[in-house]
């Protein structure tokens, strides 16, 4: 299938384009603290010519234990949602969990994530299409890779051709996640969307802590240097100053003062990948 390239602001997606990161922190702590690490990470992007979309969350409506932190809520999140867009110039992305939020949040945000667990609700799905934004479709962890033909086209049948897919690992016994390789090529080739690895969740544990999930952060880079080994359009990393504080998902996210130095390595293995694209 021919590769689909997706724009979003100045920002373009394809599996043979340069990667994009779409980084952030898991969710939305405040004001302060979104604005702060996003400068970072614009700053970062610029410095080494890498395209940039960053990502945060304002519910957490998955959590393991009902005790668990789940961000701002939607209400407070889209002024500073919109204040980061306009401010920094950089695109942003946000999950959503249920069809009445789509209209509102594509308001704040170019990107309308759809979390793993929801990838096949289709009245979800068909509400974040109509709004016309991006719709990034992270896959589920019990779908094979073949099977998210058919989520993408629940979007494309909506006339809403800007889609991406993620890849964020496969359920393997309890509290395990395996990332399959074979997968990217094989949804690139059945879709032709672009293709992005969430190399953080990859590495989640997920209720591994009991009430919360745990992680292998050490291995978030291992999956995101074999993900652009084999062609992908962009990398998914979730970071924090001081992830072993975060209120979410601490175990699996990188430190932000390791990701200048991962994001060079990334940026150069993409480009001496791109020069050898792997086809079905």
């Amino acid at each position: 299938m021919t590769p689909r390239h997706v724009a979003v602001g100045p920002v373009t997606f394809g599996n043979d384009l340069p990667m994009v990161l779409i980084a952030g922190p898991c969710q939305m702590e405040s004001r302060e603290h979104a604005l702060e690490t996003a400068s970072i990470l614009v700053a970062l992007c610029a410095d080494l010519g890498v395209p940039f979309i960053y990502k945060t969350s304002f519910d957490k409506a998955n959590r393991t234990s009902l005790s668990g932190q789940r961000g701002v809520g939607m209400e407070k999140a889209l002024p500073i949602f919109a204040e980061i867009r306009e401010t920094l110039g950089c695109p942003v992305l946000t999950d959503v969990h249920d069809a009445g939020q789509c209209a509102p949040v594509a308001e704040a945000v170019d990107v309308l994530q759809i979390p793993a667990f929801l990838c096949r609700q289709t009245d979800l799905l068909l509400a974040a299409a109509a709004t016309g934004r991006v719709v990034n479709v992270k896959k589920g962890q019990f779908l094979a890779p073949w099977d998210m033909k058919n989520v993408a086209n629940k979007v494309l049948s909506a006339g809403n051709e800007r889609v991406l897919l993620t890849e964020r690992g496969a359920s393997f016994g309890y509290n395990t996640l395996v990332t399959d390789m074979r997968s990217l090529p094989i949804m690139a080739r059945d879709t032709g969307c672009p293709i992005i690895i969430d190399a953080t969740h990859s590495v989640q544990q997920p209720g591994g802590q009991g009430g919360s999930s745990g992680g292998q952060r050490e291995f978030a880079p291992v999956i995101a240097r074999a993900a652009l080994a084999v062609g992908v359009a962009g990398v998914f990393l979730e970071t924090h100053a001081d992830p072993d504080h975060a209120p979410s998902d601490g175990p699996n996210m990188i430190a932000l003062e390791a990701m200048p130095a991962l994001l060079a390595v990334l940026r150069d293995l993409d480009a001496f990948a791109k020069k050898y694209p792997v086809t079905l």
